[in-house]
């Protein structure tokens, strides 16, 4: 089969594409031929060998797929050949075939396509954990949204306006911003041109936000918590424009908290709680209120590229990469 291959860590443009065994599944696991696989920020950082957690070299990047089940190992009992499913795996999307836990491999409900379904784990499942279990959103509260466009933000500007939120998107240019519009923000703030702390206030009538969702972080992260009202819950998810430090007395006085809050570590101390957030998930996009925004679909010779476009924050909605190129 061919996968996309990293060999040494590195940027993303030293992976190849080769012609390499196919895997097989072990206890527990399904093997996947893979229809669609969304690329993710994390996957450079994967590459790079700065992820939580590194792979054994050579390995293929890519952490969410979807396809059709070809084949189960020991012990599986919900699923068998000809399943279509969707899955988060520890790496190995980027490739004609993977292999994925079954714990965390998810019947593909009728009427969702393989581009959407190949889109929907990781980044939809993180913004609902942290906006459920860890921001504790509430109906009627306030969530700002930074990096709205993005393919985590997205998701968490549908997911708050789902649990009764009033939201809040922030980004950099207009076309991002309608973007998030369309997909549900009540009010939107151009922080390349504004200043965010002060359009999130008038936006409130000084009381700030309740809930801040930050996949960016950097300097966004000092406006953001400026911009949060007493008791606000600020979520740290990413950190694309840099890791920042948190003022301790900047929370304390005003009640706040910082929580961070990563799918891979939740997942695996929380499997009930995380099997709850998907069965929300499926139901709310079976009743149309979430929408994956796939702008490009790629072939699998231009993965590299599709994560770079990423990295370099020039794409919004998800990247979607097609093995079979059709």
């Amino acid at each position: 089969m061919r996968a996309l291959v990293c060999r040494a860590w590195g940027e993303v443009e030293s992976l190849t594409l080769e012609d390499v065994p196919a895997p097989k599944p072990g206890r527990g696991e399904v093997l996947i031929d893979v229809k669609a696989t969304a690329v993710n920020y994390a996957d450079s950082l994967l590459v790079a060998g700065k992820y939580q957690t590194k792979p054994a070299l050579p390995f293929s990047p890519g952490l969410e797929t979807a396809g059709i089940v070809t084949a189960c190992g020991d012990a599986v009992t919900r699923f068998e050949p000809g399943d279509r499913v969707m899955a988060i795996v520890p790496y190995g999307g980027l490739a004609e075939q993977a292999v994925a836990p079954e714990a965390e491999t998810f019947a593909i409900p009728a009427g969702m396509s393989f581009e959407h379904a190949g889109a929907f784990p990781i980044a939809y499942i993180s913004s609902h954990v942290a906006l459920c279990w860890q921001g504790r959103l509430e109906a009627g509260e306030t969530l700002l949204v930074l990096g709205a466009a993005g393919g985590v933000g997205l998701t968490a500007v549908e997911i708050g306006k789902a649990m009764g939120a009033r939201v809040i998107a922030g980004a950099s240019t207009p076309d991002k911003l309608a973007a998030a519009r369309e997909r549900g923000a009540d009010e939107v703030v151009n922080y390349a041109t504004e200043n965010l702390t002060e359009r999130v206030m008038a936006l409130t009538q000084d009381k700030g936000a309740d809930v801040c969702f930050d996949p960016v972080g950097g300097p966004l992260f000092d406006a953001a918590l400026s911009a949060l009202g007493w008791g606000g819950r600020i979520l740290l998810v990413g950190f694309v424009g840099g890791i920042q430090q948190i003022p301790a007395n900047r929370l304390l006085v005003k009640h706040r908290a910082a929580l961070g809050s990563s799918l891979r570590y939740f997942r695996w101390h929380a499997p009930d709680k995380l099997a709850r957030s998907v069965e929300e998930l499926l139901r709310w996009y079976g009743e149309g209120k979430l929408r994956p925004l796939v702008t490009d679909r790629l072939p699998l010779e231009r993965a590299a590229e599709a994560i770079r476009r990423l990295t370099d924050r020039k794409a919004h909605g998800k990247i979607v990469i097609v093995p079979d190129g059709r």
